[in-house]
């Protein structure tokens, strides 16, 4: 069953009956999108939010000189909207696109709406995963003000090992608030120092 990895990730947060994962099951939908395909589009209602089963994404703000800036990277068993889009049902201040072919379930706005009211303790799970990206941005905010790029770069290698290996370097670089060419530098200077 393809929505297995969804019910076992649930499983880490709340228990469901099998009436309970019936309702679930019965309320989302399997996708398959390619790799340089949007999830959604700046300017776009967010309709769905997505869980990732296989595949990468990365959630970008394109600026007024078309400068993209890589807010969020997104793997297997990871969420990912515009999520201020998807709550408020407004226009979305981002970009979500597959960087990898990718395989994922999702929920539409109703759909989500309708759990909260049929299954209660799915708003509880919800609310943590909501907490736990809320904690991960902020602290990624204070390490932007307080870091340099190098300890940057260190804390998302460390924090991120499956991510690196999989995405361009300049990706990183975005993500990072770099340029290339200073990822580069930073990384040849890890090399001499070993």
């Amino acid at each position: 069953m393809k929505e297995q990895p969804l019910l076992n990730y649930i499983k880490n947060y709340i228990s469901l009956t099998e009436e309970e994962e019936e309702i679930l099951l019965s309320k989302i939908s399997y996708k398959k999108y390619l790799k340089g395909q949007y999830l959604v589009q700046q300017g776009d209602v967010c309709k769905h939010e997505y869980f990732i089963l296989s595949g990468c994404t990365k959630t970008f703000y394109m600026d007024n000189e078309g400068q993209e800036h890589i807010i969020l990277f997104a793997i297997e068993d990871w969420w990912t909207s515009d999520m201020g889009s998807f709550i408020a049902q407004k226009p979305a201040d981002y970009n979500v696109q597959c960087i990898e072919n990718t395989e994922l379930i999702q929920i539409s706005y109703e759909a989500n709406e309708e759990l909260y009211i049929q299954i209660p303790k799915l708003e509880r799970f919800f609310r943590k995963i909501v907490e736990r990206a809320l904690v991960a941005s902020q602290k990624r905010i204070v390490r932007n003000f307080s870091m340099s790029a190098k300890e940057r770069y260190l804390i998302f290698r460390k924090n991120y090992p499956k991510i690196e290996q999989r995405i361009p370097q300049y990706m990183v670089a975005s993500y990072l608030g770099i340029t290339k060419e200073f990822l580069s530098k930073i990384k040849s200077q890890l090399i001499l120092e070993q």
